[in-house]
């Protein structure tokens, strides 16, 4: 039997509101984390595999087919467009992090369409955002093609 390392059980968590278990799937599967298992995973300490061996498999524990992967890929995906929540639409870009509590405040720096947006991200228990000082209603910043930069403040 095998554990498969995917990124979207993280996203489906988080697309459900489970902000927790999302950040501890992905923490589950990236290797910075799990660094501590490598003698037993027998992957680079740095790469991600394509699955880890279960409880019931010959080498439980072991990683298979690393750098084979599209798992990198995609845990970026999950990291900053559905953990961080800064998600690209036609719109503009959607911003709805999913974090777990103990992370109260960052800043995510992302360039869409030619533009610098600086986000900064607050916890208060209240979702909203705020572009260049004037707020907006909903989490979707507007494509601006003006503007060479733009800040932005999130609360959530």
């Amino acid at each position: 039997m095998f554990c498969h390392n995917n990124p979207w059980i993280s996203i489906a968590n988080a697309i459900a509101g489970n902000d927790d278990e999302a950040f501890a799937v992905y923490q589950r599967n990236c290797p910075a984390y799990v660094e501590d298992k490598s003698d037993v995973r027998k992957v680079e300490p740095y790469v991600y595999c394509q699955m880890v061996a279960g409880p019931e498999a010959a080498t439980p524990g072991e990683g298979k087919n690393s750098w084979l992967t599209g798992t990198a890929a995609w845990t970026f995906v999950d990291v900053s467009q559905y953990l961080l929540g800064v998600r690209p639409t036609l719109d503009g870009l959607a911003i709805e992090p999913h974090l777990p509590e103990r992370f109260d405040q960052l800043t995510v720096t992302r360039v869409f369409r030619g533009v610098t947006y600086r986000i900064a991200m607050k916890r208060t228990g209240e979702r909203t955002v705020s572009v260049d000082g004037a707020k907006i209603g909903g989490n979707v910043v507007p494509a601006l093609s003006d503007a060479k930069s733009v800040d932005v403040e999130v609360t959530f």
